[in-house]
């Protein structure tokens, strides 16, 4: 009699989840993991580099009250040079002005912000920070870099993404020609949240304890015209939830995500994303969906701005091909997206690649977004750019890839953990 009583029980648990769509199924998942979302807000895609300092610069001169940034670096060009003068003429308005970056992340770029840089930005009263500065013996730089790249500004929109801020979003480089990227303006409660993440890091790393209802969106409103307009029928009523990633804090909240999301997809799943060294629990999640008969669909490119990591990612995909999944690769440059869209409901954008460095070791972020038109758009950008791209198969694999390189392949794989 018990015993039929528990069958009954767990039968009918099952057919309630399997009776959930997959978006429900990651809002309850994330939920559980003290991920709040709310319903109030627009999220505007950024489809290119173009796209998003247009934007961005047009939102920061109407800046009222604070302008926050966080990213990994700000490469020493035209575009950071651009950037530094708006932030010097919105101090001269009385705007306040906070700005940090990651020491491993400046010193790593071929074109860093120098000592006589920053001390000539804190005499012009622009407040930066640089979170983790490269000191001896160095160890501290192997893990826990902060990757996140968020911009909050008057505490009422929000940016976050893939890209730094860097000429080459826009220009593209003479190693690998176009720089492929997006982005997304937020409006809405989850604001709050990016602005809660920004202080977090900006009050530990200074010891200082800036707060207050006058960074958030129950301050004082701000208007902001001339922006990107966020055209989908769902505009100011998308849910949105804000994934952080802090090592000691919520290690493991990026795994969390991403196995869920795969293991929940019932119908299909399309990933951009540059540096795809997975670690095993994702290449088992992935497989899994493959034999399920989820459609998996994985953009890559044929291009890359870093030696052996790329080796390792084609390596990971053809292995993946083999068992079902249809790769794409991207011909015209560096696609450095970092997106995901699962059976069409839902979507995420932000900084975290697909490796073991972004899951497991560094300060990330990520924004998922539940709403089908958003997802739509994204997965049309996806189509667009398998226009551009050729899809791996056996044949083009060889074609693609010399003995040498496969070896190189197999090699860096082995690495994996340290990629």
């Amino acid at each position: 009699m018990i015993r039929t009583i528990i069958t009954s029980v767990f039968a009918t648990l099952l057919l309630s989840a399997s009776a959930q769509t997959s978006d429900s199924l990651i809002v309850q998942t994330l939920r559980e993991s003290n991920i709040k979302f709310s319903n109030d807000n627009s999220v505007t895609l950024l489809m290119s580099g173009q796209e998003k300092f247009d934007d961005m610069f047009r939102a920061i001169r109407q800046a009222k009250s604070s302008i926050h940034l966080e990213y990994f670096n700000f490469r020493n060009d035209s575009i950071a040079s651009l950037l530094f003068d708006l932030l010097r003429e919105k101090r001269k308005e009385g705007v306040e002005v906070r700005a940090m970056f990651d020491g491993f992340g400046n010193d790593s770029n071929n074109q860093p912000l120098k000592k006589y840089h920053l001390k000539a930005l804190r005499e012009d009263s622009i407040d930066i920070v640089e979170y983790s500065p490269i000191r001896f013996p160095w160890v501290n730089h192997i893990f826990g870099r902060d990757h996140r790249k968020i911009v909050v500004i008057d505490g009422k929109i929000a940016y976050t993404g893939g890209m730094n801020v860097a000429d080459y979003y826009i220009k593209g480089t003479e190693q690998v020609g176009e720089w492929r990227d997006m982005h997304c303006r937020i409006e809405g409660d989850a604001v709050n949240e990016l602005q809660a993440i920004f202080f977090r890091i900006w009050n530990r790393t200074t010891g200082e304890n800036v707060s207050g209802m006058k960074y958030y969106r129950g301050g004082t409103p701000t208007v902001f015209e001339g922006l990107k307009p966020d055209t989908t029928s769902t505009k100011g009523t998308k849910m949105v939830g804000i994934i952080n990633r802090e090592p000691h804090v919520t290690p493991k909240i990026m795994r969390t995500f991403y196995i869920n999301a795969i293991n929940q997809a019932k119908d299909s799943i399309h990933i951009i994303n540059p540096y795809f060294t997975l670690i095993p629990s994702v290449t088992k999640a992935l497989t899994r969906a493959i034999r399920r008969g989820v459609k998996v669909e994985i953009m890559l490119s044929s291009k890359s701005d870093i030696p052996l990591t790329p080796d390792c990612a084609l390596y990971q995909a053809h292995k993946l091909m083999k068992r079902g999944a249809r790769i794409w690769l991207y011909k015209p440059g560096f696609h450095h997206s970092k997106i995901m869209m699962v059976d069409g409901l839902y979507c995420t954008v932000g900084s975290t690649n697909l490796d073991a460095r972004s899951l497991k070791c560094d300060f990330e972020e990520n924004a998922v977004i539940v709403d089908k038109a958003t997802t739509k758009e994204l997965d049309d950008m996806f189509w667009r750019d398998k226009q551009k791209s050729f899809e791996l198969t056996e044949e083009t694999w060889d074609k693609f890839r010399t003995g040498w390189q496969k070896f190189r392949g197999w090699f860096a794989h082995l690495l994996q953990p340290f990629l």
